[in-house]
This record gives C-alpha cells, sequence and structure tokens, in this order.
C-alpha cells in the first residue's frame, strides 16, 4: 500500500475520533455534509501528478505526513503582542482572529456596523442554526471531485462568517487573520470562510495567512463568496505562511446578475502552495477580475489553478497573474475560462507573465479556453522571460548600481499587480513584503 494511502486511511480514523468529540453536535445538519465529505475523501485519496489538475505539482512528500487535525477547543493562545505585526494599521477595520483555524475573541476587534450585519465565527452561526449559512455553506465549493475540499469539509468547525444585507455598503473592509502558532506536533488546521453579499451590497474583504513559527504543518483552507445582484465584492488574499508549510486554499466565487468581483491574490510563504480560484458567472451581466502575484526562492514551489465559468450572457473577465521565480524554486499557473453555450457576448480575457532570476527556477504555465458559444471575445497569453539586459544597462550607465537596478525592474514588473489592490493599507504592506524579499 502506497505511503499517501495509508495517510488517508489514518485521516479517515481521525475523523472518526473528531466525531466522537462533538457530543450533540454529531446530530446535526453539517454534521452529515462532514460525513458525506470524508466518506468521498476515502474514495478520491490525495492527488498525484498522473491526475491532470496535478500534472506540475507533487504532493507526496505531504501527503506521506500524518498531520494531526486541530480540535475544538485545543489550547493556542498566543498574545495580542505576537500577531501585532501582521495588523492593519488603518482604524475603523473589523478584524477576526483564528488562531489554527479557531477563533481567537481576545486577538479579534469588531466596531459597530450597520443593522442586521454580521461579522463573526461560524462555528458560533452553525451553533444558533442560522438559515443562510445552512443555505450556503458547502453548497457552491464542492468536495465531489475536490480531495482537499471534501478533507475540509470533513472536519469543518470555524472560520469567518460575514454577511451585508441587501442595500449596505461597508465603508471600511473586514480583516480576517489565520494565524497558525506551529507546535512539536505536526498540526492540520482547515478554515472555512463564507461571505454573503446581498443584492446591491458592497463589501472588502482582506484575507490574510501568517505564522509564529518555522515548523512545518498543513493549512487546508475553503473561502466561499456569494454575490447577490448588483454586490460589489473585493477580496485580497494574502499568504505569508511558514517556509516549511503546505498551504492548500479554494475560494469559490458564485455570481449573480450584474456583480462585480475583485479577486488580488498574493503569495510568498509556504514551502508547497496551491491556491485554487472558481468563479461561477451565473448572471447576466457579471463581472470578476482576478489578479495575482506570486513571488518563489529557494525550494518553494507555488501552484495557482483558476477557473472562470462565463454561465451566463453579456458578462466579462479580466485575468493577469504575474510570477517571479528565484532560486530553484517552481511556480505553476494554471488558468481555465469557461464559456458555457448560453453564454453569448463573453468578453475575457486572461494574461500570465513570469520572470525567471536564477537557472535552477522553472514556472510551468497552461492557459486554457473552453468555448461552446459562438459570439465571444475571448483571448490569453503567457509570457517566461528574464530580466531585460538592455535595461539593466540603461539604468547602471546613470548611476545605479547592479543590484539596485535589478530591484527596481522586478519591483516595475510587480507593481502592475500591486497598484490593482484597491486598499491602500495592502498596497503598503505587499511594497514592504516585496522590497524585503527582493533585497535579501
Amino acid at each position: 500500500m502506497r505511503i499517501a494511502d495509508q495517510n488517508k486511511n489514518w485521516y479517515v480514523s481521525r475523523f472518526e475520533s473528531f466525531e466522537k468529540s462533538l457530543n450533540g453536535e454529531a446530530n446535526s445538519k453539517i454534521h452529515t455534509v462532514r460525513k458525506a465529505a470524508i466518506a468521498r475523501f476515502a474514495e478520491l485519496g490525495f492527488p498525484t501528478t498522473r491526475d491532470e489538475e496535478w500534472k506540475y505539482t507533487d504532493i507526496s512528500s505531504f501527503a506521506g505526513v500524518q498531520f494531526d487535525p486541530v480540535v475544538k477547543d485545543q489550547p493556542h493562545h498566543p498574545a495580542a503582542n505576537d500577531v501585532q505585526r501582521f495588523l492593519f494599521k488603518d482604524g475603523g477595520y473589523s478584524r477576526l482572529t483564528f488562531v489554527n483555524g479557531q477563533y481567537a475573541k481576545h486577538l479579534s476587534s469588531i466596531p459597530s456596523l450597520p443593522p442586521d450585519v454580521i461579522v463573526g465565527s461560524l462555528a458560533e452561526a452553525l451553533k444558533n442554526e442560522n438559515g443562510v449559512v445552512h443555505e450556503h455553506l458547502a453548497r457552491h465549493a464542492r468536495y465531489e471531485r475536490n480531495a482537499f475540499a471534501a478533507l475540509s469539509t470533513a472536519f469543518l468547525q470555524d472560520g469567518a462568517y460575514i454577511f451585508i444585507p441587501k442595500g449596505v455598503i461597508l465603508g471600511t473592509p473586514v480583516h480576517v487573520l489565520h494565524v497558525s502558532t506551529g507546535s512539536e506536533k505536526e498540526l492540520a488546521s482547515h478554515p472555512r470562510n463564507l461571505i454573503i453579499a446581498g443584492a446591491d451590497s458592497q463589501a472588502t474583504v482582506i484575507e490574510s495567512y501568517v505564522s509564529l513559527s518555522n515548523n512545518r504543518y498543513f493549512t487546508n483552507t475553503v473561502t466561499e463568496i456569494v454575490l447577490g445582484e448588483n454586490a460589489v465584492v473585493e477580496h485580497e488574499k494574502l499568504q505569508m505562511e511558514s517556509s516549511r508549510a503546505l498551504h492548500v486554499g479554494l475560494t469559490h466565487v458564485q455570481q449573480a446578475r450584474s456583480s462585480n468581483f475583485v479577486s488580488n491574490s498574493m503569495s510568498f510563504g509556504g514551502e508547497l502552495v496551491r491556491n485554487n480560484i472558481v468563479a461561477v458567472l451565473d448572471g447576466e451581466g457579471a463581472e470578476c477580475t482576478l489578479n495575482g502575484l506570486y513571488h518563489g526562492s529557494g525550494n518553494q514551489l507555488i501552484d495557482n489553478h483558476t477557473a472562470i465559468d462565463h454561465a451566463k450572457p453579456n458578462c466579462s473577465s479580466h485575468e493577469l497573474y504575474k510570477g517571479i521565480m528565484e532560486g530553484t524554486s517552481k511556480g505553476v499557473f494554471n488558468g481555465k475560462i469557461i464559456v458555457r453555450e448560453e453564454a453569448q457576448k463573453t468578453d475575457a480575457k486572461q494574461t500570465n507573465k513570469n520572470l525567471i532570476l536564477s537557472e535552477g527556477a522553472t514556472i510551468d504555465t497552461k492557459p486554457q479556453l473552453e468555448i461552446f458559444a459562438n459570439d465571444v471575445k475571448c483571448t490569453h497569453g503567457a509570457t517566461i522571460g528574464q530580466l531585460d539586459d538592455e535595461s539593466i544597462f540603461y539604468l547602471r550607465s546613470r548611476g545605479v548600481g547592479l543590484d539596485e537596478a535589478r530591484i527596481l525592474l522586478i519591483y516595475a514588473f510587480a507593481g502592475e499587480v500591486v497598484e490593482r489592490v484597491g486598499v491602500a493599507a495592502v498596497r503598503d504592506r505587499l511594497d514592504r513584503i516585496l522590497h524585503e524579499r527582493l533585497a535579501r
């Protein structure tokens, strides 16, 4: 039996222990979903490079590790000073902090909000039998074909729940901070986030993943975002985890008529990272923008898989992902645009650009178009290159040192994505991260 298959069985056994710890909750609606998810995970097992969606990303080194799922009320309580450096200084932000996937009230801050807006713990919403939660949770991010989504759903306990009612405009962002503490035991956390924006509402959500140690651990996160008619949501995801971490994330976006969604996904940390974004434009006139920036160094592997599903007519999508790879790092980009037969008048554009800064770094890029309609405008393109010698010469001829010239050019390459972020505090944070990483 393969090690990965042995560990699949181990996760199933851990689920049985988890189930026994739930007491009365084992009879809840969500636990029925959990049991279906672990059964599906047992059928699927961990993906291998024989699976087309994982062709360029070998997870065998992690699939053989028995990460211990964090269970409810497991004691991990960092102090406020421990997480201070991860906060945004702009005042007025709502902040939900989760430690190893569990809500940390003492590290959270929720100021006065408009009536009927909910910013809180998903576990609390489930406890209160919130009907809206049950209507959407695990209904969009399907786990039938995704082993990691199935595992996340099986161990679903807590995460952020954000509900913006019809017509409400949130003037300040909501920051969802996920902190991993690390320990001698290799832990697995499964944060689950649910964001619902009602018709004609507007909101910005910042979702960041950070670490307090350099221990090895597994973050397996799923975020479901639902936009009502004419809703506007900007979603910033910052992944800055331990250099030894395994991070697998799925963001599923469901869009209604004339809604507008913007995603800015930034990946810097982790030893092996897989970001999946799925956007379904399920209402006429919906618009979706996906931006991404990833910087790999050392032996990092950063894999971005995106899928934009044009299910209705007169929708548009725009996608720009940029990668910077150095050392012996590896980048993967797989961008898929699907245009359904009904989705006439689709306008979709996808671009992936990559910089290779060392001989040992590699990039695998695979843009895909699946078009079943005949009246559409769809384009895609991908480039892989190095720094331009003429540009370096130009800067050096004007007194700029070689290292500084390289940093300026790399930063200019990344800046096209950073400038698209709508939150000034996030742009400032990204500027600082890039300068620190490029100056090493």
